[in-house]
């Protein structure tokens, strides 16, 4: 029935850093990320005795994750907020496009998700009775010209829309100039009620000229309005500020101490570093305790991450009527003390620290950590309880399609992925293989296609924009010495280098194809883009 799919039989993935192997966690302490790899722009909120987080995800697919927990260290994915292309069709859109910062919050029974589609649509909403889902279709909201959207909902009932903007009448005083306004929203009647009011013009200090005001969200505490904000740029100056208002619209002013997270300052290299922390959204426990969420990066060089922002988590003090991240502008710990909360006692899957996650594809549905890249718009694999087939078709991964690629993120910067794959090659435009992707321009793709004479071979493919003309290359190759349908290949991740392996039978030793590639392209630092790197299983009738 398959003959013509590529049938993957397992895919194995493991992570070995050496930071979690050397920082090890005891029964009251958490360690940070506690969202390793590719979960930037988190989100946190409360509901019946749990917690709920989610992510940006761009134009990967299904989109929005939504996690989880009882404890906030112990998250388990339940699902996806986007996952129908009547909510979001990214078809033609770069990696970096789709879906920016989202904000999940809870009122009176119902969770609600606000979210930017840059790729089109704008600012809408979604909701659902289940964080679980499903999620209802979008809800637009018209006419709003910005990112960042935070929903809050008062004690009186209303509601209100925060987001970043351009500049008052779009006059941009310096490079990076933003804004933050606020409107009323009548959820019932799905529109705006009021009149849209800048309450932040340019960030904390326009006489420093701040950068990149964005990601707000809007808390109340002891009658007071709180508006926390990224400023800087989501990159090496990234930093969380607060502004506070006894009013909801303001005036809103600025903490003289701000900000109140940022790891600029710090020296490079040190120890265990982390970068580009910012991007904050606060939760309350029952107790009376404060926490935030956050992104930031573990870079192996110089600003080099290939695995993209993560998720980390840190307390929150209040002084003086004032909110601030514990040692937010101290370097961030890898190992905390846990909150004040009952550990979670089901036995989920760890999503931080060193482990193994194996997939035999023996249930009927893909597991949540799997995605596309971009919206696919047919179904192009099945699931039989045996194997994982994916079909290949003519959309290759030089493109920006759903071409037939099922991944998952790359969550170390040391680790190991492996799959076993069946696939019988008849023409030398087709290709089966395991990549590391960061964008269709920045990759690295072992596979097996035909040669001229008509055997197989192994091959290492490298694309980068910065090498050969923004052109992919052969890197390296083998014929094998008979056509076999099996083939094992391996990608070992060392930092900023990786080793590729390949070998036709299971009881046979990994034979190395070519080892220390500079996968420096695959950092954001030379990808560009907001997204990390994911580890895939690929084929395609037309690579070459």
């Amino acid at each position: 029935m398959f003959e013509k799919y590529a049938a993957f039989d397992w895919f194995n993935y493991e992570g070995v850093d050496d930071v979690f192997n050397n920082n090890l966690k005891a029964d009251n302490t958490y360690l940070n990320p506690i969202l390793s790899g590719f979960y930037p722009d988190p989100s946190i909120c409360s509901a019946n005795d749990k917690f709920y987080l989610i992510t940006s995800t761009f134009t990967y697919f299904p989109g929005i994750p939504v996690f989880e927990s009882t404890d906030l260290v112990n998250w388990k994915q339940i699902g996806h907020v986007i996952t129908r292309k009547e909510q979001a069709d990214f078809s033609g859109q770069p990696v970096s496009g789709g879906m920016f910062a989202p904000t999940i919050r809870y009122n009176n029974g119902t969770f609600y998700v606000i979210c930017t589609n840059v790729s089109g649509g704008g600012n809408f909403i979604v909701t659902s009775q289940n964080p679980a889902g499903p999620w209802s279709d979008p809800i637009v909201i018209p006419g709003v010209d910005g990112i960042d959207p935070d929903i809050f909902f008062d004690e009186d009932g209303k509601v209100y829309i925060t987001h970043n903007g351009p500049p008052p009448n779009n006059i941009t005083i310096h490079d990076g100039h933003r804004a933050i306004y606020m409107f009323e929203y009548d959820l019932k009647n799905r529109k705006i009620s009021s009149e849209s009011k800048l309450i932040v013009n340019g960030g904390t200090d326009m006489a420093k000229k701040p950068v990149w005001i964005e990601a707000p969200h809007i808390i109340k505490k002891d009658g007071y309005y709180y508006l926390i904000c990224a400023e800087g740029g989501t990159a090496y100056n990234h930093s969380e500020v607060v502004f506070r208002s006894k009013n909801i619209y303001g005036p809103y002013i600025s903490y003289e101490n701000n900000p109140i997270m940022t790891q600029r300052h710090l020296p490079p290299n040190r120890n265990n570093e982390i970068t580009t922390t910012g991007h904050a959204d606060f939760v309350e426990l029952a107790n009376g305790d404060w926490w935030a969420v956050f992104l930031g990066c573990r870079p192996y060089g110089d600003d080099l991450y290939n695995i993209g922002r993560e998720t980390f988590l840190m307390p929150v003090e209040w002084t003086d009527g004032w909110p601030t991240i514990a040692g937010g502008n101290n370097a961030i710990p890898v190992v905390n003390k846990k909150p004040n909360l009952p550990i979670a006692k089901e036995n989920i899957e760890p999503t931080t620290g060193n482990f193994i996650s194996h997939d035999d594809f023996k249930d009927n549905k893909l597991d949540y950590k799997w995605n596309f890249i971009r919206t696919p718009l047919e179904k192009w694999y099945e699931l039989d309880g045996e194997y994982l087939y994916i079909k290949p078709r003519k959309e290759t991964i030089h493109t920006q399609t759903n071409f037939s690629f099922i991944g998952r993120r790359q969550q170390h910067m040391q680790f190991e992925a492996s799959t076993k794959v069946s696939y019988h090659l008849t023409d030398t435009h087709q290709t089966v293989g395991l990549v590391a992707f960061q964008n269709e321009n920045h990759y690295l793709l072992i596979g097996k296609r035909l040669d001229s004479k008509g055997n197989d071979e192994v091959f290492l493919e490298e694309n980068a924009s910065t090498l050969n003309e923004g052109k992919p290359s052969i890197i390296a190759r083998q014929t094998l010495k008979e056509n076999n349908t099996d083939l094992y290949l391996k990608i070992e991740g060392n930092k900023g280098y990786y080793n590729f392996y390949y070998k036709t039978s299971e009881k046979a030793s990994w034979v190395l194809l070519i080892d220390n590639i500079d996968a420096s392209i695959l950092s954001t630092k030379i990808a560009k883009g907001f997204v990390g790197t994911y580890l895939a299983m690929y084929t395609s009738l037309n690579h070459f």
